[in-house]
């Protein structure tokens, strides 16, 4: 196997590079090379790509009819209303904390602001919910 070869199988095995990446190089070093002694396919894929979207679905079970509900929500969106949150000022701040303690959500919107968009998404992209109770099925999960 050629050294070039050998680099994109390396890069494709360590993540850095996704199967169909590693695939067309492999293809353009195959005009000049010879041909691959193993598929590309047998290298495995740990790569793990940056979530775009929140899903949210929500369906029947094996006897119900499929998904009743299925929302995606765009994480720019997400990452928009974070930096739009830090110019509240801190008096609509507290109120509209309290509003949410009063709901029975224990969130202070100030501590969003110590917080960057980014961390946030990345604790979102390792997140996965899955609720199954009487046919009805809930899930929860970053794409």
């Amino acid at each position: 196997m050629s050294e070039e070869r050998r680099r994109i199988l390396d890069m494709l095995a360590e993540g850095k590079l996704t199967a169909d990446e590693a695939e067309k190089l492999l293809a353009a070093l195959g005009a000049t090379g010879p041909a691959l002694a193993e598929p590309v396919d047998a290298v495995p894929t740990p790569r793990r790509r940056t979530p775009r979207y929140l899903r949210v679905v929500v369906g029947q079970g094996a006897d119900g009819e499929g998904e009743r509900v299925n929302i995606r929500v765009p994480l720019d969106l997400i990452r928009a209303g974070i930096k739009l949150q830090a110019l509240i000022p801190s008096h609509a701040r507290e109120k509209v904390n309290g509003i949410l303690r009063d709901r029975g959500i224990d969130l202070d919107l100030a501590s969003l602001v110590q917080k960057t968009g980014e961390e946030l998404i990345a604790h979102l992209a390792d997140l996965s919910v899955e609720v199954n109770e009487d046919n009805e099925r809930v899930r929860i999960f970053c794409e």
